[in-house]
């Protein structure tokens, strides 16, 4: 069996990779751009068959150059939503996904793909219909345009086609995504260097830290994907969140409360950590007003209308796994790093 992952040196395509690879399918066909070479470490540990650029793929998949493809996970994409380059972004996430999904089409290969909760951007409803569909940035627009194309394609498809809107998902192997990546990976490494974790104050009526997203664990997302391409009839386009949505001070004290402990320290209530210092509020930035989300929840109906009934982790249960994680492969370089060692 044969399958290709775009973005597949990515956080979450080398993740799908990973959970293919657990499968014992090891016929995978990655596909990246590494200009930004310090990716190819979300490879290493992973069996591909081959390394396409994303440069020539696009072209060479629609002359059907890959020969008999199951299925395309399409993970890659310009996820900055802080691009402001309109034709660089429609270009990558738009442009692109076309070009395979209508080849997909022609070949008879399923397409299961990366949407975004973007596409809601200024709702307030997360849920998969035009009404609720407000992008605030031209990231959300490529997603939602894309999403379009999808659904004017669904009635008459000949293969399977299902988008994912990810919420906020953490996990490892985001490291190369910088301040892109996920609020669980800068708390780690903001505590194992300072002591100290930060969050925005009061804001939008919300207290102190109380700000919300929904949080959502890397292998949860895998294995939704991967229920998918295991339900080829299933078709649509998704939330794939938790179905919670949890305070950012809920990531923070678990990111503390489990470094605490993997010190030998016991593990302390939220305002115990702010009292001694742990946990910190900073003003909210001026650059941030009216273009914030407070509040963000998958509504899950669709997702589990076709039948999924995948459990999702906690931000307790996902966060300290995580944790756990960045600690370990910190480990090597503990006797070089004098401000934090774990026992």
């Amino acid at each position: 069996m044969r399958v290709i992952v775009t973005g597949a040196a990515g956080f979450i395509g080398s993740n799908i990779v990973k959970g293919l690879n657990a499968r014992g399918i090891t016929e995978v066909i990655a596909v990246d751009n590494l200009t930004r070479g310090d990716k190819f470490r979300n490879l290493v540990d992973l069996q591909i068959c081959d390394y396409i650029d994303k440069t020539v793929f696009f072209q060479h998949f629609a002359s059907g150059h890959y020969g008999k493809v199951e299925a395309v996970f399409h993970e890659g994409a310009c996820s900055d939503t802080m691009e402001h380059d309109g034709r660089y972004m429609l270009d990558n996430n738009y442009r692109a996904s076309r070009t395979l999904l209508d080849a997909a089409q022609q070949q008879g290969v399923r397409l299961l793909y990366a949407s975004s909760a973007a596409t809601y951007g200024a709702s307030s409803t997360f849920r998969e219909d035009p009404a609720f569909e407000r992008p605030l940035n031209v990231y959300g627009y490529s997603k939602l345009l894309f999403d379009q194309v999808v659904r004017r394609v669904l009635p008459h498809a000949t293969a399977q086609i299902a988008g994912f809107r990810y919420f906020n998902v953490y996990g490892p192997r985001e490291q190369h995504k910088e301040r892109m990546a996920s609020v669980a990976f800068h708390h780690f490494n903001q505590y194992r260097e300072q002591g100290q974790v930060k969050l925005f104050g009061e804001y939008g009526g919300y207290g102190p830290g109380l700000q919300e997203r929904d949080f959502v664990w890397i292998d949860d997302v895998v294995a939704v994907n991967l229920w998918f391409f295991d339900h080829p009839g299933k078709t649509g386009i998704f939330n794939l969140g938790s179905g919670r949505a949890q305070p950012f001070n809920d990531v923070a004290s678990t990111v503390v409360n489990t470094m605490r402990q993997l010190r030998g320290q016991p593990a302390l209530p939220l305002a115990d950590l702010v009292a001694a210092g742990e946990i910190a509020y900073i003003p909210f930035p001026d650059a941030l007003v009216g273009r914030y989300q407070c509040h963000t929840q998958a509504d899950l109906s669709h997702l589990r209308a076709v039948g999924c009934t995948h459990h999702f982790a906690t931000v307790e249960e996902g966060t300290a796994a995580y944790v756990r994680a960045l600690a370990a492969a910190q480990a090597p370089q503990q006797s070089v790093n004098a401000g934090f060692a774990i026992a």
